[in-house]
């Protein structure tokens, strides 16, 4: 998952990528209002990290600007001001969630966890395909109840195949989530970890859509387990 976080505090901006990065995401920052309407304007992110109180354009305006040319990233604001006024004119702005400085960084990280999964029509922590779990609090992949140690790289594509399943992701849009704005990118090696998550999982459920991309479903047949033991053939009456 993407994350642009725009905020002009130098420390808290580098505090905040540091900590969304150790969580697997990858991050772009920006320090002011000018550069970060830019970069939400012309990448994809799956979440944006807004302060209000930024230089050059302020975050309302840059926040409205978004919402007025249809883009429709789930955006949460943060404000150093206290008055129940300025969270007000954020929603109204187009916000989907607030945080008011000072604040802890896993609320944070709890925050935006939800607005990614509510975005793509998740309700819990936990994302079920099949036997593969993955838990988004912990970062937790099991496949048939067995823990499966992934690399972080290996973890950012399955989690974003995890949160978009039954739809067709083409290499670009995986290139484009997984990888922030600095990293080279090359759409050959999402084959490469693609083929060891294959290995690793164990199941089927991440299918080739020839020519279109990935998608992630599970197996064909199965589904799941409803704790009942099948129905056993009734013996024929002796009598």
């Amino acid at each position: 998952m993407r994350v642009l976080v725009i905020e002009d505090e130098p420390d808290l901006a580098r505090q905040i990528a540091a900590t969304l990065e150790e969580a697997g995401y990858a991050v772009d920052v920006a320090h002011d209002g000018e550069e970060g309407h830019f970069l939400g304007d012309t990448e994809p992110y799956d979440v944006v990290v807004l302060d209000l109180g930024l230089p050059v354009i302020d975050g309302l305006t840059v926040l409205e600007r978004w919402r007025r040319d249809g883009k429709d990233m789930p955006v949460l604001i943060l404000t150093a001001r206290d008055r129940w006024s300025e969270k007000v004119a954020g929603f109204d702005a187009g916000a989907d969630d607030y945080v008011t400085k000072p604040f802890q960084m896993e609320e944070l990280l709890a925050r935006l966890r939800a607005l990614i999964r509510r975005t793509a029509g998740h309700a819990t922590v936990q994302l079920e395909c099949g036997s593969v779990v993955l838990d988004t609090r912990s970062g937790r992949v099991t496949a048939d109840d067995v823990t499966i140690k992934l690399t972080a790289q290996e973890y950012k594509i399955l989690a974003y195949l995890m949160h978009h399943q039954e739809k067709i992701v083409s290499r670009t849009e995986l290139t484009e989530h997984v990888y922030d704005q600095d990293f080279d990118r090359d759409s050959n090696t999402i084959e490469v970890f693609i083929g060891r998550l294959r290995k690793k999982l164990g199941v089927d459920v991440i299918k080739t859509e020839r020519g279109l991309g990935y998608r992630l479903s599970p197996p064909e047949g199965v589904k799941k387990d409803s704790g009942k033991k099948p129905k056993e053939k009734a013996e024929k009456n002796a009598g």
